[in-house]
């Protein structure tokens, strides 16, 4: 099923919500060790995704040169500013709901993990990585309600949406790519995907601040050389 994965992550987006509008005091210092805990996760995934590449050089090359790209085209910084403009036209002052569902979509909506985990699920309906972004999201939702209410309930169906639409995208796109490409590309995907989420689960943990979303262009990048590889 291509819409597994969004529709867990969505599920656990509701099910943390509800959660966390019974749990309303919830500690700085419980946050912070729930967060390092999903942080320490993610590196985990991250690393298991990475080393399903066989050809580690033509990730590095494309990842750099897609972290070149996206550093000209500052999709880091356009999606912040982006974020903010939303925070800032939507999320009106006297408005606890609005603002706990602009600030919840942003949270789960901005950044490369969905992206990646979408992809995967279009592809090779291989849900893992929307599977974890689901428990990441579902803690994350617990601690947002206590602080901002219920409206982060609702940003549930922007994160199902962007994703399932991802993933139907690329579902489709692939139908058109031979099986043997499809594999070949599905595990470079992954390996590459899985260096990304490395640098999301570092900082997480604050260890780092990666500009993870500027190296998405490596992906495309990725694709490319994979695709000229196999036919020339």
């Amino acid at each position: 099923m291509i819409l597994l994965g969004s529709l867990v992550n969505g599920v656990a987006i509701i099910i943390g919500s509800l959660l966390g509008a019974i749990l309303r005091n919830i500690s700085e210092q419980m946050k912070d060790t729930v967060t390092k805990g999903i942080g320490l996760g993610v590196l985990v995934l991250g690393v298991q995704m990475a080393f399903k590449t066989s050809s580690f050089i033509i990730i590095l090359i494309s990842l750099c040169l897609g972290a070149m790209l996206g550093e000209l085209l500052g999709l880091e910084d356009k999606m912040n500013q982006f974020g903010l403009f939303l925070e800032k036209r939507y999320a009106k002052p006297n408005s606890n709901f609005a603002e706990g569902f602009i600030t919840a979509s942003l949270i789960f909506l901005i950044g490369s993990m969905g992206i990646i985990g979408a992809i995967e699920s279009g592809v090779a309906h291989n849900h893992q990585t929307l599977f974890t972004k689901a428990v990441m999201d579902g803690f994350m939702s617990i601690m947002l309600t206590a602080t901002l209410g219920v409206g982060v309930l609702f940003s549930a169906v922007p994160v199902f949406l962007y994703q399932g639409l991802i993933a139907i995208f690329a579902s489709l796109m692939m139908r058109y790519v031979p099986k043997e490409l499809l594999d070949l590309l599905m595990s470079e995907i992954s390996a590459i995907g899985g260096l990304m989420i490395l640098g999301i689960g570092l900082n997480i943990m604050n260890i780092t601040k990666i500009r993870v979303s500027n190296y998405l262009p490596g992906i495309l990048i990725l694709i490319a050389i994979i695709t000229y590889q196999f036919y020339f």
